[in-house]
């Protein structure tokens, strides 16, 4: 069973509490009488209304137009006083922040050195050949790797063949740790072959995607389309016209995926300058168990392996022997990913796995969930309202209340596994998701945020430190149609804590 880390229980926090108010008590008895400024913090107001926030935060409100009950407003001095409480208790759709919950409920659930293994078996009887041929099915156990890449995959199947293994008949994929969990990639919004709205799988290499590289041809004026990798029954048609203009940024580059009996071709339009250079976009070109059974071919036929009747589904006997395994990055590392990159899939996975540990195998969104809220109300956090539906935010249905949110925010700070995951935050003005934002000297690199876009949708979430050395907790959620107009307003709201 994975190890479980909650943070102090309420008891001690109690404990604490009350020991600070005796010694609060004792002082003054000998005359340590608190200073004007502690009084003042002690006796701060909370806002409760945009118009009680400083005249800058207020003014780049008014500037979205947008009325008060969209927002909701939680800032508070870690271990300290609340400074503002706005709609605290209505459930909002976080968007993206919503990885903040399903990283810090996996990395409680199952602890920063939790890692994957992706493990090939054979039966307890077989025997490898002279002629590298292995007796019986070569069986794959995928572990729902959330970042296993093309080339540990490759060097997983070299591992094959550095035991003598050449020749396949057939090969059997376990994917039971995961139930259904396959989604229609376009159901979102439309974008069926964009990698955000990529379908989870038990065995997934490369987050399912392929790439396109388009490599310019200055001689012809022209732009060469190559598919990494270069599976069978992918290929592209159409044509990106060249530009001799100035690069004016990221290439323009519009992709529409049409299903033919036995190939996929993906269609590209657009014109781009040849000044920018070699460039890739990453596309769903194939569904997922199609993807891997391409990849899997294509690699092992490049090792000089042979497969017979090819791949299919089913379940790795309890007797068969250990062949070969990959063993992930552990927890610790694969949440920087999520969180700083906001990589919705593998957000996706994180949830499932938390389910299959904790609850079960045949994991589903909504066992991994349920693990998820009983983590969290272990460690006192309020879910009251919450809806977790996949766990990274790429949900209509997803809720969550600002004062809950800042409840976890609380409670992962005073845990011991603190730094693992602040530091998987993107850091303001540096990183992530925030590199491009809060850049100037007073805002750069003093905060650690999650971010989050929806159509109707913008939150900000995590810990800024203010000039006065105090650390703040700040959780701020939009739900509006016109919510793309409060950038601004939450970037202020970071500037107003990083100068107190």
């Amino acid at each position: 069973m994975p190890k479980v880390f909650l943070p102090l229980a309420s008891k001690t926090g109690s404990r604490v509490r009350r020991w600070a108010v005796l010694a609060l008590f004792a002082g003054c008895l000998v005359g340590g009488i608190p200073t004007s400024q502690q009084v003042a913090a002690q006796a701060l107001p909370v806002a409760q209304s945009v118009q009680a926030l400083p005249p800058e935060v207020q003014q780049a409100w008014r500037a979205t137009k947008l009325p008060e009950s969209t927002l909701s407003l939680v800032v508070h001095e870690l271990d300290g006083p609340q400074l503002a409480a706005i709609n605290a208790a209505t459930p909002r759709n976080p968007a993206s922040v919503m990885k903040m919950v399903t990283t810090w409920a996996a990395l409680s659930g199952l602890g920063p050195e939790y890692s994957w293994r992706t493990a090939f078996y054979s039966r307890a009887d077989a025997q490898i050949d002279a002629e590298g041929t292995l007796s019986g099915p070569l069986y794959l156990r995928a572990a729902g790797d959330p970042f296993l890449t093309m080339h540990e995959f490759w060097s997983l199947l070299r591992e094959l063949r550095l035991r003598g293994v050449k020749n396949i008949t057939e090969v059997v994929v376990d994917r039971s740790l995961f139930g259904n969990v396959a989604i229609d990639p376009g159901a979102f919004d439309g974008a069926a072959d964009r990698p955000y709205n990529a379908s989870p799988d038990a065995m997934m290499v490369g987050l399912g995607t392929v790439r396109l590289v388009f490599m310019p041809d200055f001689q012809a004026r022209k732009w060469i389309p190559i598919v990494d990798p270069p599976m069978q029954g992918i290929r592209v048609q159409g044509e990106v016209e060249w530009s001799n203009a100035r690069c004016p940024g990221a290439p323009n580059v519009r992709t529409q995926l049409r299903r033919l009996e036995r190939d996929t071709v993906i269609e590209v339009q657009g014109t781009v300058a040849g000044s920018c250079g070699e460039f890739s976009l990453y596309r769903l070109a194939l569904p997922p168990q199609r993807h891997f059974e391409s990849l899997f071919r294509m690699l092992w036929k490049e090792l000089g392996g042979t497969l017979g009747r090819g791949m299919r589904e089913g379940v790795v006997p309890s007797s068969a022997r250990l062949l070969a395994w990959h063993d992930s990055e552990p927890l610790a590392d694969t949440i920087r990913l999520v969180n700083k990159q906001s990589n919705n899939v593998m957000a996706r996975m994180l949830l499932l796995s938390l389910g299959a540990e904790l609850r079960s195998a045949g994991a589903t969104p909504a066992s991994g969930a349920a693990a998820a809220l009983d983590i969290l109300r272990g460690q006192g956090v309020n879910v009251q309202g919450w809806v977790l539906e996949n766990g990274s935010g790429l949900s209509r249905q997803e809720r969550l209340t600002a004062h809950g949110l800042a409840d976890m925010l609380g409670a992962a700070w005073r845990s011991p596994l603190m730094p693992e995951f602040i530091s998987s935050l993107a850091i303001s003005g540096v990183d992530g998701t925030m590199r491009r934002r809060l850049r100037s000297d007073e805002t750069r690199g003093v905060a650690h945020l999650k971010t989050g876009t929806l159509r109707d949708s913008r939150a900000l979430a995590g810990y800024v430190l203010g000039a006065s050395g105090r650390r703040y907790v700040l959780v701020a959620m939009v739900n509006h149609e016109q919510a793309a107009s409060t950038g601004k307003f939450l970037d202020t709201v970071v500037q107003w804590l990083a100068k107190r």
